[in-house]
């Protein structure tokens, strides 16, 4: 459930793109904590009611992502706005479908154009063809 809303541009860093980099688990929860400016227990609860997943180390070791510093820094506006928990969590789940279905409806206006260019030039071929056709017949 990580995530920070972005351009969709993709830039690149050392063979991998923004948001690759941006995904990858690499602050211990103490880090995390201080540069959000929570407690480690905090982010333990909101692990445990299902706020945001952190990567972990293959010795179970918690380890937190660009994506999951922005959306624990949402978890504490939402609070701060005076949601509890179960309301956090909807406002989450909200956003990350908004964003999937904007995504969605980018590539489907993306393939309108598309397909309108297509008939278009399918239009003018036809146009063509019957003014061929005209002057043969």
């Amino acid at each position: 459930m990580a995530g920070s809303g972005g351009s969709g541009a993709v830039e690149h860093d050392g063979g991998r793109d923004v948001r690759e980099r941006d995904a990858m688990g690499v602050y211990a929860i103490s880090v995390a904590a201080e540069l959000v400016g929570t407690g480690q227990q905090n982010i333990r609860q909101y692990e445990r009611r299902g706020l945001l997943t952190p990567e972990r180390t293959d010795g179970g070791t918690r380890r937190y992502s660009e994506s999951d510093l922005a959306t624990l820094r949402r978890i504490g506006a939402l609070l701060d706005e005076g949601l509890n928990l179960a309301g956090v969590k909807l406002v989450l789940e909200l956003e990350a479908e908004n964003r999937g279905l904007t995504e969605d409806n980018r590539g489907l206006a993306d393939d309108n154009r598309e397909l309108r260019a297509d008939n278009k030039g399918l239009r003018r071929d036809l146009k063509r063809a019957r003014t061929r056709s005209d002057r043969e017949g």
